[in-house]
C-alpha cells in the first residue's frame, strides 16, 4: 500500500478526534475573529430554525454551540470560518479568481484577484466576482413582457459548487486554496484535496451518502441554511443545469485537486455599439445598462480601453445627464438613461 494511502486511512480511522479542523488554532483568540460574521451565522441559524431563538448573542457562546471552541480556546475550524488574520500561519485561506483569454491557462490574463479570507467571505466574494465577470444574456420568455437575464450557468448551481469547494476541501494542506478560472469555453471551480474516502466522481451524479471532511465547518454552513447534510448538493447542481438547458458539470480528481467544470460559452461578445459606432461613451452606457455594478477597471478590460479613457467617458455621461451614481463609490451602482447615438 502506498505510504500516503496508508496515512490517509489512519487519519480516517481517528477522524472524530484528530481532524485538522478540531485542533486548536495557532496564535488566534476570540478577538481575532469576525464577530459580525459570527452574529450573522447566529441570526441566520435562528431564522432557519436551526438554532434556538433563546440562544445567547455572546459570540463565545455561539462558537460553543457550534462546537468551534475547546475549553474556551478557538479551533482551526473557527479560524477558517471567521478569521481575520491568515498570514503567516494560515495561507490556505486563499481564494484565487482569474479570467483568461481563450481556452488555455497560458492565455492572456484579463482579470486576476487573489486574497486570503474566511470561508463565508470567500463564498460571497466568488459569487459576486462571477456575477460581474460572466456575460449576461437576455431573453423574453414566451408569454411574458419582462426580460429575463441569464448567466451561462444557473446562479444556484454556481453557488452550490462554490460552497462545496469551500467546506469540503483539505485544509491541512498549507498550500491549499479555492480557485475559479473562467475561460472562453468553460468555467472551472478548483479545490485542493482529494474526494473523501468512499466517494468518487461517478458517485456524485447518483444518490450517495454525505461524507464530510470538515463536519464542524459544514455544520456552521448548515445552520445558516446554505447547505444540507444529505449529500444532495451535486445532484441539485446537475438537476439545475439540466433544467437550464445546459450540460451537467464534469467532476474530476487529479493531482490532489478536485475540479468542477461547466462547459459553457463564457466569452464576452464585442458590444454592438462599440463595433458599429466606435463611441466609448455609448459602449460604456450599454454595458452599465446591462450590469450597473461594473467597475472602471472591468469596463476598461471589456472595451479594450485605458482606465483614463473610461473615466473621461463616465464624466461625459454624467455631465450630459445620461448616467448617475447611486450610493458610494464602493458598494454603490450606476443608473442609466436612454440616449441616442447622436447625443453621444
Amino acid at each position: 500500500m502506498p505510504q500516503d494511502e496508508y496515512a490517509r486511512l489512519l487519519l480516517d480511522r481517528s477522524h472524530s478526534r484528530h481532524r485538522w479542523e478540531n485542533q486548536l488554532a495557532v496564535d488566534v483568540t476570540l478577538d481575532d475573529l469576525d464577530k459580525e460574521e459570527i452574529l450573522r451565522t447566529w441570526q441566520a441559524a435562528i431564522d432557519q430554525r436551526r438554532l434556538s431563538a433563546g440562544t445567547s448573542m455572546d459570540v463565545g457562546d455561539v462558537l460553543d454551540r457550534l462546537g468551534l471552541r475547546i475549553h474556551g480556546q478557538v479551533t482551526q475550524a473557527a479560524q477558517m470560518l471567521y478569521g481575520t488574520k491568515f498570514l503567516p500561519h494560515y495561507p490556505q485561506g486563499l481564494l484565487k479568481l482569474g479570467r483568461f483569454r481563450g481556452t488555455k491557462i497560458t492565455g492572456d490574463i484579463l482579470d486576476n484577484k487573489q486574497d486570503t479570507m474566511h470561508a463565508f467571505a470567500m463564498v460571497r466574494e466568488a459569487v459576486a466576482w462571477l456575477d460581474r465577470t460572466l456575460p449576461l444574456a437576455a431573453r423574453f420568455p414566451k408569454g411574458s413582457i419582462f426580460r429575463e437575464d441569464r448567466l451561462p450557468v444557473p446562479a444556484e448551481a454556481l453557488r452550490e459548487t462554490i460552497v462545496n469547494a469551500v467546506i469540503h476541501r483539505d485544509y491541512s494542506r498549507s498550500a491549499g486554496y479555492v480557485a475559479i478560472a473562467v475561460f472562453d469555453d468553460r468555467i472551472e471551480v478548483r479545490s485542493v484535496g482529494d474526494f473523501p474516502t468512499g466517494i468518487d466522481a461517478a458517485m456524485l451524479s447518483q444518490e450517495h451518502l454525505s461524507v464530510q471532511r470538515n463536519p464542524l465547518m459544514a455544520g456552521a454552513f448548515h445552520r445558516t441554511g446554505a447547505v444540507e447534510v444529505w449529500g444532495r448538493g451535486t445532484n441539485r447542481v446537475i438537476d439545475a443545469c439540466k433544467a437550464y438547458g445546459i450540460a451537467p458539470p464534469e467532476y474530476v480528481q487529479a493531482s490532489g485537486v478536485v475540479t468542477v467544470t461547466f462547459r459553457v460559452a463564457a466569452k464576452q461578445e464585442p458590444h454592438k455599439r462599440q463595433a458599429t459606432a466606435g463611441k466609448t461613451p455609448a459602449a460604456v452606457l450599454d454595458l452599465l445598462a446591462e450590469n450597473p455594478h461594473l467597475t472602471v477597471p472591468e469596463l476598461a478590460i471589456r472595451l479594450c480601453k485605458s482606465e483614463l479613457t473610461i473615466h473621461r467617458a463616465i464624466r461625459k455621461l454624467r455631465e450630459s445627464g445620461h448616467l448617475e451614481r447611486i450610493g458610494p463609490d464602493k458598494g454603490g451602482h450606476w443608473r442609466t438613461l436612454d440616449v441616442s447615438e447622436e447625443q453621444l
